[in-house]
């Protein structure tokens, strides 16, 4: 089956793309999620004007994501968390913790867009990749910290 993407799909094609999929796929999957029409020949019309207004589109968020960039330079987060021998913690910091830490600075990202493929799980300062837009990749500092057990 021949379907045209109407948004990225990971692992399939970008927006505008037409790509063949298993029959079931695009059935059960891409069409009902409106993540794709079928290329008919009057849908491959359409796919012109498609293109164009998604290389328009994408050079908008491209510079949205570049101005959004640029407020991470220098900010870096911090956590306290409890740790026990070896600088390990007793938890973990998520892409969840981060996105929330920066949503109190005032910069609202979704986790998903913090590139951390585990939590971090000991003491130290470590650079994490924020990927704003398929093409812009930012770099936050996370710092975590022992906390001062109050006695």
């Amino acid at each position: 089956m021949e379907v045209i993407l109407k948004e990225d799909v990971s692992k399939l094609g970008a927006r505008g793309d037409v790509v063949k999929v298993a029959e079931g796929y695009g059935r059960n999957f891409l069409l009902p999620r409106k993540l794709a029409i079928e290329a008919n020949s009057g849908n491959k019309a359409v796919i012109v004007q498609m293109k164009a207004a998604s290389v328009r589109r994408s050079a908008k968020e491209k510079s949205q994501a570049e101005e959004l960039g640029k407020q991470f330079e220098g900010l870096s987060v911090s956590f306290q968390r409890r740790s026990g021998e070896n600088d390990q913690l007793f938890g973990s910091v998520t892409s969840g913790d981060i996105a929330e830490a920066i949503a109190k600075k005032g910069i609202n990202i979704d986790r998903r867009q913090i590139q951390l493929h585990e939590p971090l799980k000991t003491l130290g300062e470590f650079t994490v990749p924020v990927k704003l837009h398929k093409e812009v990749t930012t770099h936050l500092k996370v710092v975590i910290e022992k906390e001062a057990i109050a006695e």
